[in-house]
């Protein structure tokens, strides 16, 4: 994994040494995402900076790689990881072109150079990488099918340019970041969630997952090589079981790959447990030392821990049966209480927005631990949004609630941003925006009642609600200079339980049956057969004291520049003595009243970083 970023132009020299300048100074706010080794090109149309977390081949590698096909030169920056790399090598070999590394990289370049705009439908992974091409005379940019990789990219002037992180695009000379009303409304109204196309900051955009777009001197084309398509499913549940199976279990082998030392989550949950489980099996196979093994834990959780419909019980008990059942190696890091407040601006600077709250402080504070002898791991993470494992999908009020299930509630929002919540017109924008996700699900002929309801629902989920988690897990982690796989996301797999009908996916009643049942023998029975475990949040009333009293300071101080949206008396009156309601979550499963309060503190982080106002 790395950060890639970078500018063209098409008016000017840009081999000059001040272009060259303002590429390093881009390139430096991403040096976390690539400590290993840094990079730069400079052409006449262009810049491209790279900075690289060294994973295949690390003495190989180096980027920007420049290739040359008869007269025209071809240069790569990338950011991701290809699994199938070597069935790329093979195909590529055979027209006639001669690798010198390992690296998915000369792939990745070579598949380019072969492929041309098609390149995306060729890959498996998670990427996002530009190229100039001196042939065609322009550059292609292309994102993964899911987004895992980041890409942000904006048009000033002449110059178009591109980055990994948003902070990147404002090093660039008169690039300054600004709001709009779209902005508000976004942060607002959606967040921590926002449009897929959206860089939230004015003019700024976000290319959309499985699409690649293209700059010249003509300007700037975009086109799709990838979507969702909805087609009847015919397989029995017994056929469903086994490839479901075999797609998952294929999907772990394959991320397994890695010349650096490689780690998974362990939640205990079904999740985490099947990747584990797959993982350590394969270790074995290949006679490799023992797999190891993270858990996430807060201080003193396990005299707070209180049953939820959302969170049933704790994580401590299922990790050490899977630990035992596997012989993993395994570490439970866990977070201090005044960690996950104090990480709250921290983790805004890294998204470059409010995010997740202490969903995602907690997160930056645990990779951190782990990129202290990892530099990569595999994550559970999108099996709920793949397989239906939401309450939405089955709570009728949640289901059909006629907006974004994960934020039903948007009184809230609404009480809190009173001040500007109607002249911004933030409910209409936040409906507008969820009918016209809707309006775009590929439908199935003849599908109806909860069946196409439930379409819809999945629909959001994977573009909206996963894409939010999977911003939340690259920004966290590579902050911190650990790479983080996802197995649930292989496109081979969702294309499959996309059209796996509902009875078959919670087959007797019971979300993600049907992985379960993938899981048969995999698994020790009694953590197969689990209820669903979420990500682990803190019950420890010290936090929500702390982020109360951080909040208060932000409304002692009249320089916050928060008070232009909140209203102040509502939330002392109302939030603030409310705060430790954990019952009634604003946005997904875990944020309730403490995380809205933390969200505040974000938001004014995220003003004061970027000298934001109304």
């Amino acid at each position: 994994m790395c950060g890639i970023a970078g500018f063209c132009d098409f008016s000017r020299d840009n081999t000059t040494h001040d272009w060259g300048a303002v590429g390093e100074q881009m390139g430096d706010t991403l040096d976390h995402r690539g400590p290993d080794d840094r990079g730069q090109w400079q052409g006449h149309s262009g810049v491209l900076v790279h900075r690289r977390l060294a994973v295949i081949d690390p003495d190989n590698g180096k980027q920007p790689m420049t290739r040359r096909l008869g007269t025209a030169e071809y240069v790569l920056i990338y950011n991701g990881e290809l699994y199938n790399t070597e069935e790329l090598r093979r195909a590529l070999k055979a027209q006639g072109y001669q690798f010198t590394t390992r690296t998915d990289t000369e792939a990745l370049l070579y598949a380019y150079m072969e492929y041309g705009e098609h390149v995306g439908e060729r890959l498996e992974g998670i990427y996002a990488f530009v190229v100039w091409d001196g042939l065609k005379r322009q550059f292609f940019a292309c994102r993964d099918r899911f987004g895992v990789k980041p890409f942000f990219y904006v048009n000033h002037g002449s110059t178009f340019l591109f980055a990994s992180e948003l902070k990147a695009l404002f090093r660039y000379p008169g690039l300054e970041p600004r709001a709009d009303g779209d902005t508000w409304r976004e942060v607002l109204g959606l967040g921590p969630a926002r449009t897929p196309d959206s860089g939230v900051f004015a003019g700024v955009k976000s290319l959309e997952p499985g699409c690649w777009l293209t700059f010249d001197q003509a300007g700037l084309k975009k086109g799709r090589y990838w979507t969702l398509e909805s087609h009847p499913h015919t397989d029995d549940y017994d056929t469903t079981v086994e490839r479901v199976r075999e797609l998952v279990t294929g999907a772990i082998t394959r991320q397994l790959v890695s010349d650096v030392p490689l780690c998974t989550f362990l939640s205990g949950g079904l999740d985490s447990s099947v990747i584990t489980a797959v993982a350590a099996r394969e270790y074995q196979r290949r006679n490799l030392p023992p797999l190891e093994t993270y858990s996430f834990d807060y201080t003193d959780n396990d005299l707070y821990f209180k049953p939820s419909l959302f969170q049933p019980d704790n994580d401590s008990p299922w990790v050490k049966r899977m630990v035992d059942a596997f012989h993993t190696r395994h570490t439970v890091l866990t977070c201090p209480i005044p960690a996950l407040v104090q990480l709250l601006p921290a983790a805004a600077h890294y998204k470059d927005l409010p995010g997740m709250a202490d969903v995602d402080s907690s997160l930056l504070y645990f990779c951190r631990e782990v990129a202290r002898t990892h530099t990569v791991a595999l994550s559970g993470e999108c099996a709920d949004e793949v397989f239906g494992g939401y309450p939405w999908f089955e709570r009728a009020e949640l289901m059909n609630a006629g907006t974004f299930p994960w934020c039903a509630d948007l009184s809230p929002r609404r009480e809190v941003f009173a001040p500007v919540w109607e002249a911004l017109e933030i409910e209409d924008y936040v409906n507008q925006t969820y009918a016209d996700w809707v309006a775009s699900t590929p439908r199935l002929e003849g599908e109806t009642g909860e069946d196409a309801r439930r379409r819809e629902v999945g629909w959001l989920n994977l573009n909206w609600f996963m894409a939010t988690l999977l911003d939340r897990k690259d920004r966290m982690s590579m902050a911190s200079g650990l790479e983080v796989r996802v197995p649930f996301c292989d496109h081979h797999l969702v294309e499959y339980v996309w059209n796996v009908p509902w009875s078959m996916k919670a087959m007797g009643g019971h979300r993600k049956q049907v992985l379960r049942d993938a899981a048969l023998g995999l698994l020790p029975e009694d953590v197969r057969t689990r209820p669903k475990s979420p990500y682990p949040k803190t019950h420890n009333p010290i936090y929500e004291q702390l982020v109360r009293r951080t909040v208060l300071g932000l409304l002692d101080n009249r320089d916050a520049p928060i008070h232009a949206l909140v209203d102040t008396e509502a939330l002392r009156r109302g939030l603030l003595r409310d705060a430790g309601d954990y019952g009634r979550p604003w946005f997904g499963q875990l944020m309730a009243g403490p995380q809205m309060l933390a969200y505040l503190i974000q938001l004014n982080a995220w003003m004061t970083e970027y000298h934001l106002s109304l």
